[in-house]
């Protein structure tokens, strides 16, 4: 037996852009151990599993495992996995897609060229910086704080953020998932820039981290005073966000490209 994957580039309609993930479809949920290796071994960011609804259900099951740890909220994956049951006829055109995942329920939908994820909105809340944050960034936030899941870095200017060259050692320290710079755009059709850095999950920095913006939408929604933004992530590869606040709720859209297809020679445990 083998199973086919797919690898898409998300947050980007051209290829090698935006941020990689692969895709494997399943019959049956595997072990954590199977998937994490073989997450491992593709070396993508995130690797999205996806089983097929029980017989009478709806929701698709959803995981994500980076090289290194299994994610509970996982834009890019998602959005990945959405293209490919569309792609693949999995799920029919035109429709919403229903995911049961860890952070609970998600969906997707599609607008053109674009793919709607409807995530919870995870805003953060003011906190004292952790200890030697500033100088693992390498310049002092104006203002720091904490979401679900990150340490969430407001800095003064966008130059700051694209040329941030932080010392992953000491952010690897921080207890988080990982640890986001933020700035107010000075142009460029873009409401706010970004960079995310996780070294504590395997990933040093992030290309485009859909996850990144549930948190990221609340915050500059009340700083700029508007519901629908778009982000750029100015990674080396570089995507495009766009988010709406919806509630407790977040939307991101975002395109994608199919870039590789392959077979995975080791049966599901």
């Amino acid at each position: 037996m083998s199973v086919r994957y797919t690898q898409v580039d998300s947050f980007s309609a051209e290829p090698f852009r935006g941020n990689p993930a692969a895709v494997l479809v399943l019959d049956a949920l595997p072990s954590a151990a199977w998937m994490q290796h073989v997450a491992s071994e593709l070396g993508l960011p995130a690797t999205a599993f996806v089983v097929e609804p029980a017989a009478g259900g709806d929701d698709f099951v959803l995981r994500w495992f980076t090289r290194a740890a299994e994610l509970q909220l996982c834009g890019h994956g998602t959005l990945a996995a959405s293209r490919v049951l569309w792609e693949h006829g999995l799920a029919p055109a035109g429709e919403l897609i229903a995911f049961a995942a860890p952070a609970g329920p998600l969906r997707a939908s599609r607008r053109g060229d674009w793919i709607e994820l409807d995530f919870p909105a995870t805003p953060p809340s003011e906190s004292p910086p952790p200890a030697g944050l500033a100088e693992a960034l390498g310049v002092t936030p104006s203002w720091v704080g904490r979401s679900r899941f990150d340490v969430v870095a407001i800095l003064d200017d966008e130059k700051l953020v694209r040329e941030a060259m932080p010392d992953l050692g000491a952010l690897r320290r921080v207890e988080a998932r990982g640890v986001m710079i933020s700035a107010a755009s000075a142009g460029g059709g873009f409401d706010f820039v970004s960079r995310f850095f996780a070294p504590r999950i395997g990933i040093d920095e992030d290309s485009v981290t859909g996850s990144a913006h549930c948190s990221l939408a609340p915050y500059w929604a009340a700083r700029l005073g508007r519901q629908e933004m778009v982000g750029y992530q100015a990674s080396p590869r570089g995507g495009v966000v766009r988010v709406r606040l919806a509630g407790d709720r977040v939307v991101l859209g975002g395109q994608t490209a199919i870039v590789a297809r392959g077979e995975l020679l080791v049966d599901p445990e």
